[in-house]
């Protein structure tokens, strides 16, 4: 391997070669899954080597000794391979979620209530909106009734800056969203 890939070691205990290139930036969402999937089956292997060890601890007789040390050294063997693991993932949990989990309750709420908020808001948002198109419009009509002249040079004045401002989209090849226009050769 040269200075730009690394080794990981993964659950089974299988060598995977990672690479920092920037052209396998489309399988960075592929690599981050299956690191996540690695940290799953980690700790779906470390449950399973706890139980193990539980049923090792109650039945415990010095027969059983040298098994109940092979299965913590297991355990630690594993616990280690999931922080290592676990050190390769970029995964950000808010913590109010965190809380959630340890008060016994569903994460889901904090997803259902950072929704409606974010609803709440935008309603909020809207209705402020629309009251300032309003506002305007009923400004509109009052200067216009008390100054014509004024408001007819005033929209007059909007008009071609309006124009002005699409003239060098369009001569660019832009189109009404930003976008600029490429021509295909044949």
């Amino acid at each position: 391997m040269d200075s730009s890939q690394s080794a990981a070691v993964g659950g089974n205990g299988t060598l995977i070669s990672q690479s920092n290139d920037t052209a396998a930036s489309a399988v960075g969402a592929d690599d981050s899954m299956q690191k996540l999937s690695q940290v799953s089956d980690s700790i779906q292997k470390t449950l399973g080597l706890i139980h193990q060890l539980y049923l090792t601890v109650s039945t415990y007789n010095a027969a059983f000794q040298m098994p109940l040390l092979q299965r913590i050294n297991g355990l630690v063997a594993e616990l280690d391979n999931m922080v290592k693991l676990a050190e390769k993932c970029n995964i950000q949990i808010p913590m109010e979620v965190v809380n959630l989990i340890d008060d016994g309750k569903n994460p889901d709420e904090f997803t259902k209530d950072v929704l409606n908020n974010c609803i709440a808001k935008n309603q909020i948002t809207k209705g402020k909106t629309d009251a300032l198109k309003n506002f305007r419009k009923n400004l509109l009509e009052e200067l216009e009734q008390n100054f014509p002249a004024e408001v007819e040079t005033f929209r007059e004045s909007r008009a071609a800056a309006a124009a002005e401002l699409k003239r060098p989209t369009q001569a660019q090849g832009a189109l009404a969203n930003g976008d600029v226009r490429v021509k295909t050769e044949h």
